[in-house]
């Protein structure tokens, strides 16, 4: 799927209004995707929380610590499309 954010705005309550390369948007309350924990942790401090930016050469959103959230699951959130099933690949010995 994979089709880049190229904007985000922080919102009240851990929210952030999500715009992709596609036109599509939305908004996601990232406490109901994410733990407050280890790297996710800082996320808690709603300062450091609003610090979200947008990477361009990953497509996604990034804190200051690196910490991202995969665009396609953020996408699958806003649009109601359901994740890609990967199947894995099993090498069988003839």
């Amino acid at each position: 799927m994979l089709i880049d954010i190229v904007r985000v705005t922080p919102l009240a309550d851990y929210e952030l209004e999500l715009l992709f390369e596609d036109g599509t948007n939305g908004i996601v309350n990232v406490a109901d995707i994410v733990e407050f924990t280890g790297v996710f942790a800082p996320l808690k401090n709603k300062t450091y929380f609003d610090q979200v930016y947008v990477n361009p050469d990953v497509g996604t959103i990034c804190w200051p610590n690196e910490a991202d959230i995969d665009p396609d699951v953020l996408y699958a959130l806003i649009t109601g499309e359901p994740l890609p099933h990967f199947s894995p690949v099993i090498a069988s010995s003839s």
